[in-house]
């Protein structure tokens, strides 16, 4: 079997030691005569899944114990709305950091249900090249919340400090960083995570929550919709995505063998650094736009001197096995994923190629 170097944004790489995991246990879960897919989520089968994915996510992030962890459906697109749904009340407003296009959509859909500001944006025109300074955020100290996205997939920045917004409670989303390195959970209210990128595949969000936060939730929305719901009946409280849980247990189990976060975060940066590092090496051919201070670990964009050439890049990376290199249909340009299933192989054999590109286009 021939595996491809897969750099897509997501749904992005998995760990190869996961998914054979899934593969072993795919027809026969543990002796029960079914796969895990089969299995009722009230069952003990999955039960057990279910419980060793929330305890590792608890160990490797060290949540506390006033924080609820929840397993939801819909992607964090479903959160643009279910966070203003619960956490918005009326005559409230809510302050929304706009550094992307995820947080653009976030900010509108917020729009929708309640009163909501623009606390800073760093566009230009329709683009992004960093994440705001503390003392560009003009930030409402009677806010319901301050939303910001700490990493940008479409125009590759990302937050590397929290920002610090006083008494009003910090709500991240963290699709396309979680798990990337150790955070301190109670710099956050809530943090909300769609898994296709670093935990597992699509189909599940990981909800991180104040307990008190929660409790004082609104009441008068649908009851599907609030978390107080699912945090009393352990995101049981209708069928879960059982399958996308279990495969998540799997990851997570991984990065605890691996040595947990510090040193998932010791292998992104090694990552990181050499393709930045290559970059900034060859910068007569390729451009990265990002300002260095807001530069993604996780998504590194960047642009050759033509159109043509970056489509001719991305052909003949795809011959040599690297795939998911074209940039967001709304940037263009060129898009590497260095997610946490990425490994370093797969790092040196894309800069190796960048060079010789360069080398053979000059």
């Amino acid at each position: 079997m021939a595996r491809v170097h897969n750099f897509n944004a997501g749904p992005a790489a998995l760990p190869l030691a996961a998914l054979e995991r899934a593969q072993r246990e795919l027809l026969d879960f543990e002796g029960t005569g079914m796969s895990i897919i089969e299995h009722s989520h009230r069952g003990k089968a999955f039960e057990g899944v279910h419980d060793e994915a929330l305890s590792l996510l608890r160990e490797l992030l060290s949540i506390p114990d006033d924080y609820h962890v929840l397993f939801l459906q819909g992607g964090a697109s479903h959160q643009f709305a279910m966070v203003p749904l619960n956490l918005l009340p009326p005559g409230k407003s809510a302050d929304y950091v706009v550094t992307g296009g995820w947080s653009e959509k976030a900010y509108e859909e917020a729009g929708r249900i309640g009163t909501v500001r623009v606390a800073a944006t760093t566009a230009e025109g329709k683009r992004y090249t960093r994440i705001p300074r503390q003392n560009e955020l003009s930030l409402d100290p009677n806010a319901a919340y301050v939303h910001i996205t700490t990493n940008n997939t479409l125009f590759g920045t990302q937050w590397h400090n929290v920002p610090d917004t006083g008494d009003v409670p910090l709500v991240a989303d963290m699709s396309s960083d979680f798990l990337w390195r150790p955070i301190d959970v109670r710099r956050y209210a809530l943090i909300y995570a769609g898994a296709q990128k670093n935990i597992g595949p699509s189909g599940v969000t990981v909800v991180v929550a104040r307990k008190d936060l929660v409790e004082n939730s609104r009441k008068d929305i649908p009851k599907i919709f609030q978390y107080r719901t699912h945090a009393e009946n352990n995101s049981l409280y209708n069928t879960p995505p059982t399958f996308a849980i279990y495969l998540v247990r799997n990851v997570l189990a991984i990065a605890k063998e691996l040595g947990g976060l510090p040193e998932i975060e010791r292998k992104n940066r090694a990552k990181a650094g050499l393709l930045y590092g290559t970059l900034d090496e060859l910068s007569g051919f390729y451009r990265a736009p990002v300002e260095r201070e807001s530069r993604s670990v996780m998504n590194v964009v960047f642009r050759l001197p033509t159109e043509d050439l970056e489509k001719r890049f991305v052909a003949e990376a795809a011959k040599q096995g690297m795939v998911g290199l074209a940039g967001h249909r709304v940037t263009g340009g060129i898009r590497v994923s260095l997610y946490n299933a990425v490994e370093l192989a797969s790092v040196e054999t894309l800069v190796r190629f960048m060079k010789d590109f360069a080398k053979q286009s000059a």
